[in-house]
């Protein structure tokens, strides 16, 4: 059975004109995809008005909070001791947001308490996972 870790933050858009504003958003974790995390941005948050949802390693996240990581549709860096950028990258475009580092931290706390960091194979169904794919 799958447990699923949802939170909710505060994202700072960045802008590249003035003002930036604030979304919310929802961190999601479950423990049956191990290995990622989600950030999911409700309509108002995007220009075509439709829900955006990001899926990157739980690794990169956890990375990121103490020095840049990524290189490729998203990217994580700390700014400052209180604030944490994640830059996305689509074929429309680059959005970048900052999240509160602490609020982070402690979504992560959560996940880690779930699934142990190095325990994330042990929570996969790799035989239903492979049933599917041939079915």
């Amino acid at each position: 059975m799958s447990t699923v870790i949802e939170q909710a933050v505060q994202a700072r858009i960045i802008a590249s004109a003035p003002p930036s504003r604030t979304v919310p958003a929802l961190l999601r974790y479950e423990s049956d995809d191990p290995f990622a995390v989600r950030v999911v941005f409700p309509p108002t948050a995007s220009l075509d008005g439709d829900e955006v949802e990001w899926t990157f390693a739980r690794e990169l996240l956890a990375r990121g909070l103490l020095r840049s990581a990524g290189g490729g549709d998203v990217r994580v860096w700390p700014c400052g001791p209180h604030r944490t950028v994640l830059e996305f990258h689509a074929l429309e475009g680059v959005a970048m947001v900052q999240i509160d580092t602490p609020e982070l931290r402690a979504f992560l706390a959560h996940t880690y308490a779930q699934v142990p960091a190095g325990a994330e194979a042990g929570h996969l169904d790799v035989d239903s996972d492979l049933a599917a794919l041939l079915a």
